[in-house]
């Protein structure tokens, strides 16, 4: 009888598989990856993928939950309530464009696949997606309520830089000369000029 992997390995392993599955699923679309696919990239058997995940899905939706909870972190991580709302959004949009740029195999995935996950897990998905726009659209909203932004609809701004940001995991990729750093400073004054932030305060 084998003996159960220690946590750590186990860790290490699903992380593997984790990963074998976004560059899988990036390159041939969830419906056209098989577990064998993701198995051989991972250095694994088809079998062995069933110890960690019960299916194809279950790996897309941990996909999906973790890559949605490393926004909402990045997020968190850079937004000072102190701040105002144009230093606010600037770093927020700087930090949602940069990991999208960073991470972009994983948010092409997760951003492009949702409608393989099962109704249950989309809901939930769905749930984080929400609250990365609530995040967002309370700072444009506070920029308005300050008279520091000058939009006529804050939730089609907040959509409008959303979205923006998502595309960058359609479209690019590494060693261009366009790196994630530029890529965030451009998204955090694409932002700025979005909302109609006062151009006093556009860094320059």
């Amino acid at each position: 009888m084998t003996e159960p992997e220690a946590p750590s390995r186990a860790d290490a392993t699903r992380a593997r598989l984790l990963s074998a599955a976004a560059a899988a699923f990036a390159e041939r679309g969830f419906h056209g990856t098989t577990t064998r696919d993701i198995a051989s990239a991972a250095g694994m058997s088809p079998a062995a993928v069933y110890v960690h995940y019960k299916s194809k899905e279950q790996l897309l939706h941990q996909l999906s939950r973790v890559g949605h909870q490393r926004i909402i972190d990045a997020i968190d991580a850079v937004d000072d309530a102190s701040d105002t709302p144009a230093e606010r959004l600037a770093a927020a949009m700087r930090a949602f464009a940069t990991h999208h740029a960073s991470s972009h195999t994983s948010v092409r995935v997760v951003n492009y696949e949702l409608d393989a996950l099962t109704e249950e897990h989309r809901a939930e998905i769905g749930g984080l997606r929400r609250e990365i726009t609530r995040r967002l659209r309370a700072i444009v909203d506070a920029g308005v309520a300050d008279g520091s932004f000058d939009t006529p609809d804050p939730r089609m701004a907040t959509i409008a830089v959303l979205s923006s940001g998502i595309d960058i995991g359609r479209w690019y990729h590494d060693g261009g000369e366009i790196t994630p750093d530029r890529i965030g400073d451009f998204y955090a004054d694409l932002a700025l000029r979005t909302v109609g932030a006062s151009t006093t305060d556009i860094p320059k």
